[in-house]
């Protein structure tokens, strides 16, 4: 009876020994967890698939530029997203998941980042091209038109023809700014030549674009541009012996005898410094609409068809916008009808910018209702 007593002592200090143990081994787990820094969750939704070649490859170079300088970053991504409800319902789980800040990467999200933004206070969305704010909502932009503007001064003096074939997305004001900033650009050193347009209501549509820039070229363009995300406008050009404008990265690799410039976006900056605001807690909603200056548009490197006297008259364009003297919409500037919409010494205001419904003098062509 002693001797199962002893051993029943015996036992209970060897089970309160044990657990002291283990006790210890998991408080000194549980510390080293907390210790550790969990990486800060960003998430990027894009309308199309990041081999594009375009709009989206060109975010997605930034989220890449975004992780290489903020290793305790993780991002994630999701390709391909339909504007509308499917947008709403990816932003949700990309919230439920712990996404700290979600960068949206298209105009027709907007409506769709206002509503989940709402049921989520405590992450920050960032809306790309859109202009409405919330207190965990802000919006980003470039000032393209600017890197518009100077790529049209190539096209206008590339153009034998005096036409100018411009493949246009959407009728939204972003992209009939940018017609019209490439307009006056052209127009600025070759004032007979006229640009023609052709819809798609397209972002990335490879086949249509292509076929639009077809159109363009069987019409006697001699020089296409672009607002979409595939360099199919590009290809089209290079397969009828003509020249291209391309967009939103360096489409040169595409379409190599075609393309003379490409107006770029440079996101990678832009991304790091608003993490970097998130993480430090200075973060604040704004609507940032960014210059050339800021580096975050500018223009892809020349192909060799491009002439020196071109490439100064460039030069000296850009240098007047980077001085922040001069604006690509300056009057005297006309409409269509010849009706002046900006007086001579004038600037158009951003508010103006970006509600334009009208195109500039040179433009051959409607905005669809």
């Amino acid at each position: 009876m002693n001797l199962r007593r002893v051993s029943l002592w015996l036992s209970t200090l060897l089970v309160l020994a044990i657990l002291m143990v283990s006790g210890c081994g998991g408080t000194e787990q549980k510390a080293a967890k907390s210790d550790s820094k969990e990486k800060l969750k960003v998430a990027f939704v894009y309308v199309g698939p990041v081999g594009d070649a375009g709009w989206t490859y060109s975010h997605d170079q930034g989220r890449k530029y975004l992780m290489e300088k903020m290793p305790d970053v993780e991002t994630s991504i999701v390709e391909s997203v339909p504007e509308g409800a499917d947008a709403e319902r990816v932003l949700t789980q990309l919230a439920e998941q712990g996404n700290k800040i979600i960068f949206a990467t298209s105009f027709g999200y907007m409506d769709p980042v206002i509503n989940v933004a709402k049921k989520y206070p405590n992450v920050v969305f960032m809306h790309c091209s859109g202009y409405k704010t919330a207190p965990n909502v802000g919006t980003y932009f470039g000032r393209m038109y600017q890197a518009r503007y100077l790529t049209g001064i190539v096209a206008g003096k590339a153009t034998k023809s005096n036409l100018v074939g411009y493949v246009a997305a959407h009728p939204i004001p972003e992209v009939v700014r940018g017609i019209n900033a490439f307009t006056l650009g052209v127009r600025s050193v070759n004032p007979q030549a006229k640009v023609k347009v052709v819809w798609t209501n397209t972002w990335y549509d490879p086949a249509a674009e292509k076929e639009a820039a077809k159109t363009l070229l069987d019409a006697g363009c001699d020089v296409i541009a672009q607002h979409q995300d595939t360099p199919g406008p590009q290809q089209a050009a290079e397969e009828k012996g003509k020249l291209g404008i391309g967009y939103n990265s360096d489409m040169s690799k595409l379409a190599p005898k075609a393309v003379m410039t490409s107006a770029v976006w440079n996101w990678g900056p832009y991304y790091v410094k608003v993490v970097e605001a998130v993480k430090n807690g200075t973060w604040k909603s704004e609507q940032y609409w960014g210059p050339m200056s800021d580096n975050i548009v500018g223009l892809a490197p020349y192909g060799p068809m491009v002439d020196e006297e071109t490439k100064k008259l460039v030069e000296d364009a850009k240098q007047k916008i980077l001085s922040g003297q001069w604006d690509v919409f300056t009057g005297p500037i006309k409409d269509q009808k010849g009706q002046v919409r900006v007086p001579a010494g004038q600037r158009m205001s951003d508010a103006d910018m970006l509600k334009f419904d009208w195109f500039v003098e040179g433009v051959d062509g409607t905005i669809p209702k």
